[in-house]
């Protein structure tokens, strides 16, 4: 598997975006519903990307800003220095388009679940908090996007774009012979070169589910409701 590089917020760009839940964002902006007395009118705001689920920033927000978040379905703030609402992105286009907007169990702070539409911060990097682009399984997520964006915009020198045009068969048995080689290098390689098989067969069933357009979540939500049956077993 190979393949060249790529911005992984291209690669986001292409993957659907989610409506605002309109019942839960009226609910929300209801003077009581939110403890704003707290921190004088300002609301702490979490922000997290909502296919990597990485932690990307932290931000305020009053109840003005609460409402113009919903009208536009891109995140603003209330900046404490310049005393104004500001739309992340306004100079940069490094918009973030709100998916779901969570209070805590105390309605003294919110979680912001975006689709960034480029660096959150102004270090250029993919968050405010350390250098690293989705790490640990929010990899997974990007590189579905990654698949995705090759999927639509079909680059000539692209592996992932030479499977998909040879058809569910040809990925069908490429998933099969990388298995076979996961179960060889199991038994009698490294662990190293046992990963490096693994990760290939990741890599084959994600394509697989790009190609058939199967959402990578509802692998992920099948998997939640066995976890929750076996947890219910004991």
């Amino acid at each position: 598997m190979r393949e060249t590089a790529l911005d992984p917020f291209t690669a986001q760009s292409q993957t659907e975006t989610a409506e605002i839940d309109v019942i839960a964002a009226q609910a929300l902006t209801e003077p009581q519903a939110l403890a704003w007395d707290k921190m004088g009118g300002l609301m702490p705001v979490v922000v997290q990307d909502s296919d990597t689920l990485q932690v990307l920033m932290l931000g305020y927000m009053n109840h003005s800003a609460l409402l113009e978040t919903f009208r536009t379905g891109l995140l603003t703030f209330y900046s404490r220095s310049r005393q104004r609402l500001w739309t992340k992105g306004e100079t940069t286009g490094h918009n973030l388009q709100l998916v779901e907007l969570t209070p805590d169990c105390d309605n003294d702070c919110l979680l912001a679940t975006v689709k960034p539409a480029g660096p959150v911060c102004h270090r250029h990097t993919t968050s405010c908090f350390g250098s690293q682009d989705a790490p640990g399984l929010g990899l997974l997520a990007r590189l579905v996007q990654v698949i995705q964006h090759r999927q639509h915009t079909r680059p000539s020198d692209s592996y992932t774009v030479e499977l998909m045009n040879a058809g569910t068969n040809r990925i069908a048995q490429k998933i099969g012979e990388e298995g076979v080689e996961v179960a060889l290098a199991a038994v009698a390689q490294s662990a190293n070169e046992l990963n490096n098989e693994i990760a290939d067969l990741i890599y084959h069933l994600l394509v697989m589910l790009c190609h058939k357009e199967i959402p990578f979540s509802d692998c992920l939500e099948i998997m939640r409701q066995r976890l929750q049956d076996y947890a219910h077993k004991g």
